[in-house]
This record gives C-alpha cells, sequence and structure tokens, in this order.
C-alpha cells in the first residue's frame, strides 16, 4: 500500500541499495581509480540482496508482521555490510595521495535509518489495529 508511510521509507531504501551503490564510489584504490559495488562481487550481492528484502516487505503489507521480521533481516545484513566497509577502511593506506575514502560507504547507515523508521510507523500500525480489536 503506497499510502503508508513505511512503504515510503522501504522504496527509499530499495533506491539507496540498488541504485546508489553503483554511481557513488565506495572507496578509491591506492592507483587512484574508484571503487564501485559492481566491481566487488560480494559487496553488490549484499546491496542488491538488501533492495529486494525492501522490496519483499512492501509486497508483503497485509502480513505486518512478517513486514517486520524482514526489516529487521536487513538491518542485520546492512550492519554486516558496515562492518565490511569499516573493516575495508581500516586496511586502506593512510596516506593522504594513496587513498580516501568514498561517500559511498554511508548508504548503509542511512539505510539502517530508514528501516528503523520502516519498523516503528509497522509497530505503530499493528498498535492501532490491536486497539481496534478491543473496541469490538
Amino acid at each position: 500500500m503506497i499510502q503508508r508511510i513505511q512503504t515510503v521509507y522501504l522504496i527509499i531504501v530499495a533506491l539507496l541499495c540498488g541504485v546508489l551503490p553503483f554511481w557513488l564510489a565506495l572507496w578509491t584504490d591506492a592507483a587512484g581509480a574508484p571503487v564501485y559495488a559492481h566491481q566487488e562481487v560480494p559487496v553488490s550481492v549484499a546491496f542488491y540482496g538488501s533492495a529486494l528484502l525492501a522490496l519483499v516487505a512492501i509486497v508483503r503489507f497485509k502480513d505486518r508482521k512478517q513486514q517486520f521480521v524482514l526489516n529487521r533481516f536487513n538491518m542485520i545484513l546492512h550492519l554486516f555490510l558496515l562492518g565490511f566497509f569499516v573493516y575495508r577502511s581500516l586496511n586502506l593506506p593512510g596516506e593522504a595521495g594513496a587513498s580516501e575514502k568514498g561517500i559511498g560507504m554511508l548508504i548503509p547507515i542511512f539505510s539502517i535509518v530508514f528501516l528503523v523508521l520502516a519498523n516503528k510507523a509497522i509497530k505503530r500500525d499493528e498498535d492501532l489495529v490491536k486497539s481496534v480489536d478491543r473496541l469490538r
């Protein structure tokens, strides 16, 4: 259902994970060439998997509990991806001219924020349905 706010949040997550990592450089290697997500297969699979999980959660709008669980799983995937980026950034050479971290490393953080907002909206909807059932 597009009129629900969690659907908007999940669409943002799908766009963040499905499009942006392939336009924004994740880091720059020692030669000065930018490294994108499609050049690193595990990173690419993780981003596509996250976008797919967000789209599946949108489709499962009738089952709010399953949507909540899918978002939690997506957050765990992003935490692993963020851990990989932190590990990778700590292993990059520290010289100023040799390499630099890219803006694409922040995508998992923004995605986690939107997933948390979506889960709060799902929880609010679930509480609303439970309160209406009590009145019957």
